[in-house]
């Protein structure tokens, strides 16, 4: 149904119902044209994830291109995930009051312009600007995109699926990154990259404002610019201190953290005086939109910090080219994938409690088997392979169930604001695994490669060496053959150690948070979580208020039932 009931914007919802394609009223089944509106939902999804790997592998040769600064190199890797991480909360709202389909293609429209100003930027400034611009935009996309598909589907089973083909979907962009990535690069100059986009955004802009209902919430209040500026000083701040302070303490990533948590902490007090505050804190008094929050953002600690080391092992230690080591992972992203779609079903007979629970402790058990890989053994490949298929098939049902019980345990006006804050966990997810134990595994190279450096190599080098397996790898080949077999050999084993510790603390997280889904998601509702029925009942009151007099009592009716339905489904 559509909820912009905003007077003269109102229009036919392109969704309909069963049989006539789409998603109707409230608790209608959604038809072929919602489904039809989901695979456009999942166009932007797929580039995000494509994006987070393919940078990576273009980094060489656009080095070789621009010729940055190692500080120029960092801010062209880090401004994207700066930017997106601190206009999450302004966007999710933004949305929730101008309109999330029109954010949603306003944003699709400037991250095209600004892939393009990527692919062609002629100095190192001008890729900074261009990834700045690509990640406020990127922003727009995700929070619009989980809004957007909670009021297509207002069935709690059609919601599960639908959800978790959102998780499967960003699951394999981040499994084909490396891939498509490798073969563009082999043969085109490093911008190709970035040009993945533009046929994605098109499609969008064109399909979406056919297949795409808007919706807003009817009563949004104003937006408040200091919550806006607020929001902003807290998340970028933070997030910039947490990557850097993973390097060693440092002043200014100190003083960073130290304004991120005092402007949050004048966030949160303004938004509890506000009528209609940029955040809505009441979200967190529901358990099961607390706990989900809590269980994304370990889940995505342990498997990102995790990722970064079995993608450099395989290619520094089993020496596979970034093309191919992601073929070798894509058998897991598979899984990943099998595993988000089959969860709701799951969830429905056991519970999305039991069903994260147990995922997360297979999980546990694929990190487990990381910790037994060894520099040079028989087979390592295979074991990764084995591993972390065993760790996806538990971070499957954490994206789809967990994005699913936060997304719907909040009203459909709040859809916006609830998608933007379970993105932000990940976001912070994927910088505090990336820092923190990266960190640590980093720490437990350089304490393993110490004393593996052979004698006679120059001070310089033997310091490059401790610090980095690629700097090792780099040393390596400058040395005589002998001591160069004998640092790249020691420098692996190290390498190895490493990734054994972070798979350790990665099992121990799981298992943590595995505890809390067994216990506070015990009777959380299956499908949708404890807001599917507030959905349904959220929706009957939107369209009983703004509704004309002559039906508005039949509205407001339809709401009463469904309040009744969801008290007794408790």
């Amino acid at each position: 149904m559509n909820t912009d009931l905003t007077p003269g914007t109102d229009a036919p919802d392109p969704g309909g119902t069963e049989g006539s394609g789409g998603s109707g009223g409230s608790g209608e089944r959604a038809g072929l044209r919602a489904w039809a509106g989901l695979a456009v939902l999942a166009l932007p999804t797929l580039l995000l994830a494509l994006d987070i790997s393919v940078l990576h592998l273009a980094v060489p040769h656009l080095a070789a291109d621009l010729q940055p600064s190692s500080t120029q190199m960092l801010w062209i890797i880090d401004i994207y995930g700066f930017m997106i991480a601190g206009f999450l909360v302004t966007m999710g709202t933004l949305g929730d009051r101008v309109g999330r389909r029109r954010l949603l293609l306003i944003g699709a429209a400037a991250f095209g312009a600004a892939s393009v100003a990527a692919a062609y930027a002629p100095s190192a400034e001008a890729l900074i600007v261009a990834r700045l611009l690509l990640g406020v935009a990127g922003a727009t996309l995700m929070p619009s995109t989980l809004s957007l598909i909670s009021n297509l589907f207002l069935d709690p089973r059609q919601r599960g699926l639908a959800f978790a083909i959102w998780a499967a979907m960003f699951s394999l962009g981040v499994a084909l990154g490396p891939v498509l990535g490798g073969a563009l690069l082999e043969q085109f100059w490093w911008g190709s990259a970035f040009l993945l986009g533009i046929p994605v955004m098109v499609l969008l802009l064109v399909a979406g404002p056919v297949l795409l209902p808007e919706s807003r919430d009817p009563d949004p209040g104003r937006v408040d610019a200091a919550s806006v500026v607020l929001s902003l000083v807290t998340m970028l701040p933070a997030t910039y201190a947490i990557k850097e302070l993973a390097h060693g303490l440092a002043v200014l990533p100190l003083l960073s953290a130290a304004l991120g948590v005092t402007a949050g902490t004048l966030f949160v007090r303004r938004q509890r005086k506000l009528a209609n505050p940029l955040l809505d804190l009441a979200l967190f008094a529901d358990r099961s939109f607390r706990s989900a929050l809590l269980i994304i953002l370990v889940g995505t600690v342990a498997v990102s910090g995790s990722y970064l080391f079995v993608t450099q092992y395989l290619q520094m230690v089993e020496g596979q080219s970034a093309f191919r080591a992601g073929l070798w992972l894509l058998p897991p992203a598979a899984v990943l994938i099998v595993s988000s779609v089959a969860a709701p079903v799951f969830a429905r007979r056991f519970g999305p409690g039991a069903v994260m629970g147990a995922g997360l402790a297979s999980a546990a058990a694929g990190y487990l088997l990381l910790s037994r890989v060894e520099a040079g053994g028989a087979g390592d490949i295979a074991l990764i392979v084995v591993a972390y298929a065993l760790v996806n098939s538990g971070i499957g049902p954490v994206l789809a169930l967990g994005t699913e019980l936060v997304v719907g345990s909040a009203p459909p006006e709040k859809a916006g604001a609830a998608s933007a804050i379970s993105e932000t966990s990940s976001e912070l997810g994927v910088a505090l695994g990336v820092a923190v134990l990266g960190s640590v595994g980093t720490a437990v190279y350089r304490s393993g490669v110490g004393d593996g450096v052979p004698e006679g190599t120059p001070e310089a080098a033997a310091d490059t060496a401790r610090e980095t397996l690629a700097g090792a790898t780099g040393v390596a080949e400058e040395l005589p053959v002998r001591q160069g077999a004998e640092l790249l050999g020691a420098a692996q084993e190290a390498f190895a150690g490493g990734l054994a510790t972070v798979g350790v603390i990665s099992a121990v997280l799981s298992l943590a948070v595995a505890a809390v889904a067994f216990t506070a998601l015990r009777g959380a509702g299956a499908g949708a979580g404890a807001g599917a029925e507030k959905n349904v009942a959220g929706e009957s009151a939107v369209v009983a208020e703004s509704a004309p007099a002559g039906e508005s009592a039949a509205a407001g009716e339809a709401a009463g039932v469904a309040e009744k339905a969801a008290v007794a489904e408790k």
